[in-house]
């Protein structure tokens, strides 16, 4: 048990790094936080199974992450349909 919350903990934290090194393309971003999302929902699942008989709150964590997911997507479609790419050097934030 203590293993696959290591493995994990370890997939959550190599999320955030990619995260943080993936800072040129909104889709790479995007990615990484779908990534991250799921390693939380993994160590959820856990906690809830250990402490908790019901899972009500795994369901409304997995409809939460689904808008959330989404929300960037219709985003990074705006985006390309606007600038043409997904480089966030190619937004001019003086513009807003």
């Amino acid at each position: 048990m203590s293993m696959t919350l290591f493995c994990y903990l370890m997939m959550y934290c190599s999320g955030i790094v990619s995260l943080c090194l993936a800072r040129k393309h909104i889709m790479l971003s995007l990615l990484s936080l779908e990534f991250i999302i799921l390693s939380l929902f993994c160590i959820f699942s856990i906690i809830v199974t250990i402490m908790i008989s019901e899972s009500y709150m795994m369901l409304m964590f997995l409809t939460f992450s689904v808008c959330e997911g989404v929300v960037g997507l219709s985003i990074l479609v705006m985006m390309i349909r606007s600038h043409g790419n997904d480089h966030l050097s190619s937004i001019n934030l003086f513009l807003c």
